[in-house]
């Protein structure tokens, strides 16, 4: 498969319905500089790298996640290089994700938290299907973290979205209570 699409032109959605695991690989393979995931619905979503800001601001959001798990031990913290294959069949990577060591090992293997970061690329209405995505798969708790209104929407199972406004920090619940997110740093970028 070729494609030519101009980064100005990115993100793209394609629709390539029953796409094998195989071929979703050559063409991750083929197309290393560009991250792409590909939804239940067999929507290929077609990203361009992220932008130095968000970058930083997700290395703050991996370090610190990362350095809870294993101060506590329970569990796995991933970056948005890892991509999960979800029971739904769609191929999905969260921005920074946690998984219970007990869990970590099944396929298909659905994190238990994810945090998604809105770049100035994303799209809300698209960032907001994803992260019911991950919630029909077995995500327990998400946080969609968006810049630049400062504010956090939690996602939880069979519950609407909770937008937090204007917040410095974030308690974590459920699979990573004691968890707490300091968004200061988050912001100041």
């Amino acid at each position: 498969m070729v494609m030519m699409v101009a980064d100005t032109y990115l993100p793209v959605t394609l629709s390539i319905p029953d796409m094998t695991d195989e071929k979703f690989q050559a063409l991750c393979e083929e197309y290393e500089d560009y991250r792409i995931e590909y939804t239940a619905e067999g929507e290929l979503i077609i990203m361009p790298l992220a932008d130095p800001e968000t970058g930083a601001r997700n290395a703050i959001l991996i370090e610190e996640l990362s350095r809870w798990s294993r101060a506590n031990g329970f569990g796995v913290a991933t970056d948005s290089s890892s991509g999960f294959v979800l029971p739904s069949g769609a191929r999905l990577a969260p921005d920074a994700s946690w998984t219970s060591r007990n869990r970590f090992r099944q396929r298909p293997l659905c994190p238990q938290f994810v945090i998604e970061l809105l770049s100035p690329t994303d799209r809300l209405k698209k960032a907001d299907a994803k992260m019911q995505e991950w919630l029909a798969n077995g995500v327990e708790l998400g946080w969609l973290i968006d810049p630049r209104s400062q504010s956090v929407t939690i996602y939880r199972p069979h519950q609407d979205p909770e937008v937090r406004t204007g917040v410095v920090s974030i308690a974590g619940e459920g699979p990573i209570s004691g968890f707490t997110l300091d968004l200061a740093p988050v912001w100041a970028i």
